[in-house]
């Protein structure tokens, strides 16, 4: 397990894990920020098509529009050139049409969470607004990981069974409101025995990740009067 945590407030974070992981679906947002990227040097908006698909992919977690989202990017070529943009360095797209073997680590998703949510980014702001709309409308079902710590929340989820060894790949990022702060918090995972094993163990890590930040905060000096 990988875990990176953020509050934007005060600069502070903490990484646990430098270790390279499966996307599986988190890789939607790095596809759409690609998406984004493209659009933005062509100097358009995103085509009605392309913002339905989007949609669904980000939502849905629609495989298929995954597929066709990949394909208008240029693949993991396309993947790769836009992260250099958005200063993922870490990140290896996947092979061919498999866009959810894609490996990166939680110290770049959260430089890509940063770049969707952070003001200062390659991301315009219509870019980040839609990109932050999708992911804040997540289908009920997949409101789970991440959103386990938190009153509001934006996320993405990814999931996968090895076929080689059953296990699962359980993976959360996004930013939640929680304790009157915002964080960006990332929990990538695998090898778990089951998916709803998975999803527990992502949760008790992103809560622990906040409660650990929040309690290395600096002493309130008091005002004296």
């Amino acid at each position: 397990m990988s875990v990176a945590v953020l509050e934007p407030r005060t600069g502070r974070r903490m990484v646990y894990g430098s270790q390279t992981h499966i996307t599986a679906s988190v890789a939607k947002v790095n596809i759409l920020a690609a998406l984004l990227l493209r659009a933005q040097r062509e100097g358009r908006s995103l085509t009605p098509w392309e913002t339905s698909t989007a949609a669904s992919m980000i939502q849905s977690s629609d495989n298929d529009s995954a597929g066709a989202l990949w394909q208008r990017i240029g693949g993991g070529p396309g993947l790769s050139a836009a992260n250099k943009v958005l200063g993922l360095t870490s990140t290896q797209a996947g092979p061919g049409t498999h866009w959810g073997l894609t490996r990166t680590t939680a110290s770049d998703q959260l430089a890509l969470l940063k770049t969707v949510f952070a003001g200062r980014s390659p991301l315009g702001e219509t870019s980040r607004h839609l990109i932050q709309t999708f992911m804040g409308r997540i289908d009920a079902d997949q409101d789970w990981g991440i959103s386990a710590e938190g009153s509001r929340w934006q996320l993405k989820n990814g999931w996968l069974q090895r076929s080689q060894s059953q296990r699962w790949t359980i993976n959360s990022m996004g930013r939640v409101e929680a304790h009157g702060s915002t964080f960006y918090v990332v929990v990538l995972s695998h090898g778990s025995p089951s998916m709803a094993h998975g999803i527990s163990t992502v949760e008790r890590a992103a809560r622990t990740a906040v409660h650990t930040l929040r309690s290395t905060a600096p002493p309130v000096s008091p005002i004296l009067h």
